[in-house]
């Protein structure tokens, strides 16, 4: 999710890391063994005098499967699943108000989590930016999940 959030003026900062869980300072092996309860996310900064949070949930929306609810393109399992984690109500309400948007598009089941946000830690430096640092593996990695094709046909 890094590359889509990255380029969007107003966007301040994005960091990969891991969200939901139970587990402090996780590591990436631990999340993805399914044990910690959490999700592999981004947390975002950004000015919200130049883009607001539901742009941002546009942007999240058009770069998932929100109809998967078992990982995401080649990845599977619950840490990788959708999700959006909320700080207020208010954001609450707007994540609301975007998924009834998504529904409206497709009769099918959305499947993205949402849930109030209680910790962030950060992903280990080797995952920051990946794909700016890896650009070639990234890339293939993109083209042979098949994201590509599946966001084209989710999303028109």
């Amino acid at each position: 999710m890094e590359p889509a959030f990255d380029r969007l003026t107003g966007v301040i900062n994005v960091v990969s890391g891991y969200s939901g869980g139970h587990v402090q300072n996780p590591t990436y092996q631990q999340v993805v063994a399914g044990k910690t309860g959490h999700i592999e996310t981004v947390k975002i900064t950004y000015n919200s005098e130049i883009i607001s949070y539901l742009d941002l949930l546009k942007i999240f929306w058009v770069n998932i499967d929100p109809y998967d609810g078992t990982g995401q393109f080649c990845d599977r399992g619950k840490s990788y699943a959708s999700a959006i984690f909320y700080l207020n109500k208010e954001e609450k309400d707007l994540i609301d108000r975007s998924i009834l948007e998504v529904k409206s598009l497709k009769s099918s089941r959305v499947k993205t989590v949402f849930a109030e946000f209680k910790n962030f830690y950060p992903a280990e430096e080797y995952h920051q930016k990946y794909y700016q640092k890896n650009p070639s593996r990234y890339f293939s990695y993109v083209r042979a999940c098949g994201r590509i094709e599946r966001l084209k046909e989710i999303w028109n």
